[in-house]
């Protein structure tokens, strides 16, 4: 069956209609506009309160995990390290998109240059990338930390934990870098109006009128290469510590030692099951309300950093102790 074209199967959400015959040819230069959340467009103010709420604490945990992390010295060591690359990766991710997709719901300020709309999207994959590289890193610490313990602070040393972290940034920047390229080359016929609240990879290529398959199977072989290569070298390291774990003899050690790593554990649980629920939505929820794909995108991108910090927060002892403090010091 041949698929109907998208700016069609949008028409129901625009104030007009729209036909192969009545389209406009936009520039590289044009302003492209954001609905938001389509068909949910009288709820705006209402679905910015817990968006708003979310991203407050993300941006409140975020920064006391970084701020603590600085001021205590006993935490300069490679898993806090990681963890400030995760905090400073979450503020990015959400401030690259709420603000804006807040001006949409409060002022209904839709409009976005072509240029903003691709930095944003460059953005948003490319810390997207870089994190599930630091969760890899993360996984390598607690697997020398339980596994090779007398040889962590020997193996793991500040030179080579910036070594891994700019080799996870750098990644994330290389295999992203073709997207930007790739869209900005194609021409936009048939509508500027982009069915979603910030520029997301596929929602932009899908307005182009030109064969994007290149585009198209690029981003689909990162996804799956980069998603692939980082869950099973996940996968491998916690064989080996749960291994590891198993083979202590008292079922006290055993505890002690899977709370070391059940915080990392916790957070890409916490950070791929949105993930792989909204990959699995949109190969096969063809019946799901576009609104429900959107706003479950948005929820990908604004849950994880709020959740992360809590998580460490709560599960880590050396953090809830340097908090206390920190609050009791100030007098609080």
């Amino acid at each position: 069956m041949q698929e109907t074209p998208f700016c069609l199967r949008v028409g129901h959400l625009l104030p007009y209609s729209m036909s192969d015959s009545n389209t406009t040819d936009f520039t590289k230069s044009s302003t492209f506009i954001l609905l938001g959340i389509p068909g949910l467009e009288t709820a705006h103010v209402w679905i910015s309160i817990p968006f708003c709420t979310m991203y407050a604490i993300a941006v409140f945990g975020n920064f006391t995990i970084l701020l603590i992390v600085k001021r205590e010295t006993s935490l300069h060591g490679p898993m806090y390290y990681f963890l400030c690359m995760l905090a400073v990766s979450d503020l990015v991710l959400s401030t690259s998109t709420l603000p804006k997709m807040l001006s949409i719901f409060w002022f209904n300020s839709r409009e976005i240059d072509f240029s903003v709309c691709l930095t944003q999207m460059y953005f948003i994959h490319c810390v997207s990338a870089m994190e599930s590289g630091i969760f890899v890193a993360m996984a390598l610490d607690r697997y020398v930390a339980i596994c090779d313990p007398l040889r962590h602070s020997a193996i793991l040393t500040k030179p080579m934990v910036a070594r891994i972290g700019l080799a996870v940034v750098l990644r994330g920047i290389i295999i992203i870098l073709p997207y930007p390229f790739l869209v900005r080359q194609f021409p936009y016929c048939r509508t500027n109006i982009i069915p979603h609240s910030y520029c997301e990879h596929m929602a932009v290529m899908k307005l182009a009128c030109a064969d994007v398959r290149i585009s198209s199977y690029y981003s689909l072989s990162v996804a799956f290469v980069v998603m692939s290569l980082d869950v099973i070298f996940i996968a491998m390291s916690y064989i080996q510590i749960l291994r590891a774990i198993f083979s202590l003899p008292t079922k006290d050690a055993r505890l002690k030692t899977f709370g070391t790593c059940s915080s990392h554990l916790f957070v890409i649980l916490a950070s791929y099951i949105p993930i792989i629920f909204s990959f699995l939505m949109h190969r096969f929820g063809n019946n799901v309300a576009l609104h429900f794909h959107v706003l479950i995108a948005n929820v990908n991108l604004l849950v994880p950093p709020m959740l992360h910090p809590i998580i460490y927060g709560v599960r880590t002892k050396q953090i809830q102790d340097s908090l206390l403090w920190l609050l009791t010091h100030k007098g609080m």
